[in-house]
């Protein structure tokens, strides 16, 4: 397993939430995980250039130190859409840069976990979304589904696009982001008889979570033997 693509039904889902935990979990099994989020909108100007704040954790917890630009190559400062934040800059994203970062990175890990923008099908560039860098890149996927009212159709949306196209759904993870959500159960029950993948953890809400209480959330067996079924295959 060289690598993960973590992607989620919208913003705000928990991605980085996820992704952490992940390279947390997978670290403690003794691995060599870097994270990376090669497209960041929303970043803020410091001495050194501009910063994504999500960005930024997923560089803290890797277990080397690498340079950010690896980490994220396309940073913006607007907190829009991110064929719109490089439009009004002059940039294009370009799926050779984002692999030749990844590239890069997988010298220093055993792993790499990459955290898409937004959703499935966010635009990067005329004719090119999320989901063509999940395929480029040629890791199975993870859902992040952001449990809240309204997340059922999101998910199974998402889900479907992503079994239609090239890439594998390894499976899905659910992670509270209303706290008052009602019917919490009943909502992640029929995600999982609808979804064709097994969900690999669900993630309660906190008022405040670390990577390693994220990891206890985490069905990594389940994870694990999924991505030896499709390397099998």
């Amino acid at each position: 397993m060289s690598g993960l693509f973590i992607t989620g039904t919208d913003t705000d889902c928990g991605k980085t939430t996820i992704s952490l935990g992940l390279m947390a979990a997978l670290q403690a099994r003794g691995q060599r995980v870097l994270g990376m989020k090669p497209v960041a909108s929303g970043c803020v100007l410091t001495p050194a250039g501009l910063r994504n704040p999500d960005a930024l954790r997923l560089l803290e917890q890797g277990s080397s130190r690498e340079p950010y630009a690896l980490i994220n190559p396309y940073a913006f400062a607007p907190p829009i859409a991110p064929h719109l934040a490089a439009a009004a800059v002059g940039v294009e994203i370009t799926l050779t840069t984002i692999v030749r970062a990844c590239r890069a990175l997988e010298a220093s890990a055993d792993l790499i976990v990459v955290e898409g923008v937004g959703g499935w099908r966010v635009p990067l560039a005329p004719n090119l979304s999320v989901s063509d860098l999940a395929a480029v890149l040629e890791r199975p996927v993870i859902l992040v589904v952001g449990l809240k009212l309204g997340c059922i159709n999101h998910a199974l949306l998402t889900a479907e696009s992503i079994q239609s196209g090239a890439c594998h759904l390894l499976g899905w993870i659910g992670n509270q982001v209303d706290p008052g959500m009602n019917e919490r159960d009943a909502n992640l029950a029929t995600l999982a008889d609808l979804i064709d993948a097994p969900c690999l953890g669900v993630v309660p809400w906190r008022d405040g979570t670390t990577p390693e209480q994220v990891a206890e959330d985490l069905n990594l067996g389940l994870l694990l033997d999924a991505v030896q079924r499709q390397t099998a295959t």
